[in-house]
């Protein structure tokens, strides 16, 4: 963007006083209110001449042509890459919350990122959204396998998502030789402490991959039918009729001038109700293109419709260093930066801790 570059020092401070204030009363600014509301020692002519400078820039815009004005999208960009620093003390007062408020020792793992979720609304005053930890990267807690008759097992999978699956096998005829029901019981006990000694912590994606001629020579029979019923709970995880996002604090932004209008009102609810896995390639990326943790996308930076007019700031939370899930407030465009990206960070450096405990 060369108009930002070109920008001499007193434009720069014109432009984030008059981002600032739109964002605190989201009415026009005007020279005159920057004059007596901000320090820039310099007169409203010269004001009214940068203004005009900022806006032929693309960085302003007049909605009327009587009234002041506001930030464009490229002028809440230029805000938020070059002004914004996080605030520490909302940083400090999302941690002592989630600390306070969330049982890790009794709740499951959704309820807890669901009552998270609500925290953050609360504090945020935006939409807080919070994906579930991602399949793909959720490892084995725990197998059992359980006889059904002489012909089936049941094989039970937990994840340490505390996700559970179950599918019943198909033995062979060559595998149901063995009538002492006590027996094969006991082989399938053994079999499963075995298998959950052998695969804990092993990412469900890998278990696909298995060498199986390494089981012990004694269940060897079980092989072949253990490779078909993992491959199969594998596939009901990915199929789980479930949404992945963990949606709070509607009620919270519809309070927002900007969402007055019910035709805007009913597109967003409608994507977070009825969709809103849309919204999961936009909020769970491990940094933006700028190389920061936290992903701030605006306007229009964000390709669904339903949310062109809005703010999404997103950081991933991770397990072991590898990005399970996301945390993220969507809001309007006159968002409070600093506090959004301070909540953001500060929720997903929390449940980067906690979940790496959680057991």
């Amino acid at each position: 963007m060369s108009e930002l570059a070109a920008l001499n020092s007193r434009q720069q401070q014109i432009l984030c006083a008059t981002v600032r204030h739109y964002i605190a009363t989201a009415e026009p600014v005007g020279s005159r209110t920057l004059v007596e509301e901000y320090d820039l020692r310099v007169s409203p002519a010269t004001i009214r001449s940068s203004m005009g400078v900022l806006e032929r820039a693309g960085l302003l815009y007049q909605p009327h042509v009587s009234a002041g004005r506001i930030p464009s999208d490229s002028g809440y960009r230029f805000y938020v890459d070059d002004w914004v620093v996080p605030s520490p003390e909302v940083a400090v007062r999302v941690e002592q919350l989630l600390g306070d408020r969330l049982n890790w020792d009794s709740w499951s793992l959704e309820a807890l990122l669901r009552g998270a979720a609500q925290i953050l609304a609360t504090l945020s005053g935006y939409i807080t959204l919070i994906t579930l930890p991602q399949t793909s990267t959720a490892r084995l807690r725990h197998l059992q396998l359980v006889r059904v008759d002489d012909r089936r097992v049941m094989a039970i999978v937990v994840t340490d998502t505390y996700q559970t699956q179950s599918a019943v096998l198909e033995l062979y005829a060559a595998e149901t030789e063995e009538t002492d029901s006590d027996r094969i019981e006991g082989e399938l006990q053994i079999l499963s402490n075995f298998l959950t000694e052998q695969l804990r912590e092993k990412q469900l994606s890998e278990l696909a991959n298995l060498d199986w001629n390494e089981l012990d020579r004694q269940f060897q029979r079980y092989a072949d039918v253990l490779k078909r019923g993992l491959t199969e709970l594998i596939s009901c995880f990915h199929a789980a009729p479930r949404s992945d996002l963990l949606v709070s604090g509607v009620s919270e932004v519809l309070r927002q001038p900007e969402f007055a209008r019910v035709d805007r009102v009913q597109t967003l609810i409608h994507l977070l109700e009825d969709e809103p896995d849309r919204l999961l390639p936009l909020i769970f990326e491990t940094c933006d293109d700028r190389g920061k943790r936290v992903t701030v996308r605006i306007g229009a930076e964000n390709h669904l419709e339903p949310i062109r007019t809005c703010a999404l700031v997103s950081a991933t939370y991770q397990r072991e260093s590898v990005p399970v899930g996301s945390v993220g407030v969507l809001g309007p465009t006159r968002m409070v930066y600093e506090n959004a990206i301070a909540v953001v960070e500060a929720a997903a450096d929390y449940l980067s801790d906690a979940i790496a405990q959680f057991n």
